[in-house]
C-alpha cells in the first residue's frame, strides 16, 4: 500500500458532504472511518457486479437457446427476435433500438444484437403476458426452478433491482450483500447447478464484505432452549416483562450449542402486556394484526407462562422480504458449566454473522 499521505478534508470536500453525510452517520461522526466506509462501499459494488454482470449472460443465453429452438431458427434462417411473438410490440421496439444502435457503429449481427438487450428485456419476457410462451418455451431455461412463471419472474427481478442499485451507484453500505448474493447464486442454479457453483467459486464477494470497516451490532442473540420451539411454532420470542434491550432489527437464537440458521427481523415489539386467557381473548377481537397476532402466541405459549407480563417480540418468517438466513447454523465448542456463548443476551452485526463459522469469530 502507498506510504503517501493525503489530507483527507480535501478529498471530503471533492465529494461533497451531501454524499458523505450517511457514511458520516454510519461511522459515529468519524471523518477518516467514514472515508474507509466510502472506499469499502465502491469495493464491495464492483465485486457485486461482477457476479450479476455472471448471471445476467447465463440467463439471456438461456433464454435466447429456449427461443431458438421454439421458433425453429435453425430451420428457418430467421432469428426468432425477428419473428411474430407473443407481446411482439415489446419485443420489436427493443430490438430496432439495439439494431439502429449498432448498425450506426458498424456492429450489427445476431450475437451483437443478442448481447445489447438489457436486463430489463430479458426478466420482461418473464412477465404474465407471456404464459404461454413460458408453458411452451421459457420454462426449460430453468430446469431447476419450481416451474412457475411467477416464481422466477420475481428471482429474475430482485436480482434486476440489485444490478440497477449498483450501476446507479447507489451505496451498499447498508445493504446485506450476502443474501442478495444468495439471490444471484439461486438463480443461476436455477438455470444450472454448475453455473451456480462456478459464480460461488469465481465470486470474490465475501472477501470484500468481510473487510467492512464499520459495522453495528444490530442484532441481539438470546439463549433459546424454550423459545427455538416457540419461534418455529408462531413466530415470536417472548421474555420477562421489562426486560432492557439495546436498538435492535432482529433476534438470532442460541439453543443445543449453536446459533440457529434463522435470523428473523422484529416486525414489533410489546413490552408489559397480560399473559392470560382473558387478554388473548381480548386482543382477538381487536382489528390490529398485531393483536391478534400476539392473542396467538399468548395461546399458545400460555401452559409455559401461565399469568403474569410478558414482554413479546413478533418476528419474521422465511419468505419475508426482511428475514435472513446463515449459510448454515454457528456451532459452539465450549464446554463445562457457564460456558454456554449467551447466559441472557449478547448484542452482534448481522456482518458477523454472516461471516463467522462457528461462534469464536463473533
Amino acid at each position: 500500500m502507498s506510504s503517501v499521505e493525503v489530507d483527507e478534508s480535501v478529498v471530503w470536500g471533492l465529494l461533497s458532504e451531501a454524499r458523505m453525510a450517511p457514511y458520516f452517520a454510519n461511522a459515529g461522526n468519524d471523518q477518516g472511518k467514514a472515508l474507509e466506509l466510502y472506499e469499502w462501499s465502491a469495493r464491495i459494488s464492483s465485486a457485486a457486479f461482477e457476479v450479476v454482470g455472471h448471471v445476467e449472460v447465463l440467463l439471456r443465453n438461456a433464454l435466447d437457446r429456449c427461443l431458438r429452438e421454439h421458433y425453429r431458427e435453425d430451420v428457418r434462417g430467421i432469428p426468432w427476435f425477428l419473428l411474430p411473438t407473443p407481446g411482439g410490440e415489446n419485443v420489436e421496439t427493443a430490438v430496432t433500438a439495439v439494431r439502429e444502435r449498432l448498425r450506426r457503429a458498424g456492429q450489427e449481427s445476431r450475437h451483437q444484437i443478442v448481447a445489447g438487450l438489457n436486463f430489463g428485456f430479458w426478466s420482461g419476457l418473464l412477465g404474465t403476458k407471456y404464459e404461454d410462451l413460458w408453458r411452451q418455451s421459457l420454462r426449460h431455461a430453468f430446469p431447476n426452478s419450481s416451474g412457475k412463471r411467477k416464481d422466477v419472474a420475481v428471482a429474475v427481478e430482485r436480482v434486476r433491482k440489485f444490478r440497477n442499485r449498483i450501476a446507479h451507484h447507489d451505496s451498499l453500505m447498508n445493504v446485506d450483500v450476502p443474501f442478495e448474493i444468495r439471490n444471484v447464486l439461486a438463480l443461476a442454479s436455477c438455470i444450472d447447478v454448475n453455473a451456480g457453483r462456478w459464480l460461488d467459486r469465481c465470486g470474490g464477494v465475501m472477501d470484500v464484505y468481510r473487510k467492512k470497516p464499520v459495522v453495528l451490532a444490530d442484532t441481539v442473540v438470546v439463549p433459546a432452549k424454550q423459545a427455538w420451539p416457540l419461534y418455529a411454532g408462531c413466530a415470536a420470542y417472548v421474555c420477562d416483562a421489562g426486560r432492557f434491550f439495546r436498538p435492535i432489527e432482529r433476534l438470532a437464537f442460541y439453543a443445543d450449542r449453536e446459533i440457529k440458521a434463522e435470523v428473523p427481523a422484529v416486525l414489533h415489539r410489546r413490552d408489559d402486556v397480560e399473559w392470560t386467557e382473558r387478554e388473548a381473548a381480548r386482543l382477538r377481537a381487536s382489528g390490529d394484526r398485531f393483536d391478534r397476532k400476539i392473542a396467538t402466541v399468548i395461546e399458545k405459549s400460555l401452559e409455559d407462562r401461565p399469568g403474569g407480563r410478558c414482554q413479546v417480540f413478533l418476528l419474521t418468517t422465511s419468505g419475508h422480504p426482511d428475514h435472513r438466513e446463515l449459510s448454515a447454523p454457528l456451532p459452539h465448542d465450549g464446554a463445562g458449566r457457564g460456558s454456554a456463548f449467551v447466559q441472557r443476551q449478547r448484542y452482534v452485526s448481522l456482518h458477523a454473522l454472516e461471516t463467522a463459522t462457528t461462534t469464536a469469530d463473533l
